[in-house]
């Protein structure tokens, strides 16, 4: 059996080390300085697909280092047309339809207005009598305001057109164009042509609320 030497004490071993261990710090610190002085990883890029109608696949590639964009886009509102007044049934819708065909403000004061006017003429539970509410005589055929139309929608196209083109209800006009005080539009009314009566000058004129009554089926066209 070979004899194993005694383990003697190397000065150089231990120099040997030191150098060692002084490199493999130097090692360390110069990959965390190269570590610390690395550009951040890139951010990763994200990829779509967008399917159509047609069957037919696109797909998108968007950069990780792509910014989002915020878009402003203008406000925008809708307000109701002619199709929509005209699917109304009650007196108030057709109040209001003809305020709409006449070109005035649909203001609760105008609407009210007109209603009363309304019941003056019919009475609020017949209001839409031979399809008349204000006994207009301006196309209906009948002549004193006693005619008919073939609808209630035609009777409101009537109405404004009569209220624009007799100058004897330009002041009627007037007041419901600056939405004015109902007792002066209703002062207008009781001046006009528009009643023989002229509504004995108002007494005759009720300020009640005026009920709202729905008229009958197909009476609107």
């Amino acid at each position: 059996m070979a004899k194993v030497a005694p383990w003697r004490f190397d000065p150089n071993r231990r120099r040997v080390g030191r150098v060692v261990a002084i490199a493999a710090a130097a090692a360390a610190f110069a990959l965390l300085a190269v570590t610390s002085l690395a550009p951040p990883p890139l951010p990763v890029s994200q990829t779509y697909a967008f399917a159509s109608s047609q069957g037919t696949v696109q797909v998108i590639a968007v950069p990780g280092s792509a910014s989002g964009v915020i878009v402003t886009r203008d406000d925008y509102s809708s307000k109701p047309g002619l199709q929509t007044y005209e699917s109304g049934s009650t007196n108030r819708d057709w109040a209001t339809l003809v305020m709409f065909l006449a070109g005035f403000p649909m203001t609760d004061s105008n609407v009210t207005v007109m209603m009363r006017w309304m019941r003056q003429e019919n009475g609020p539970n017949d209001w839409w009598n031979r399809n008349n509410p204000l006994n207009n005589g301006w196309g209906s055929g009948g002549g004193s305001g006693f005619g008919s139309y073939d609808n209630l929608v035609t009777a409101a196209v009537n109405c404004a057109e009569a209220l624009h083109s007799v100058g004897g209800y330009s002041a009627i006009v007037a007041g419901f164009q600056s939405s004015a005080p109902t007792a002066q539009i209703e002062s207008a009314i009781w001046a006009s042509p528009w009643a023989a009566s002229h509504y004995a000058n108002g007494s005759h004129w009720s300020y009640a609320p005026v009920p709202v009554y729905a008229s009958p089926p197909g009476t609107w066209g």
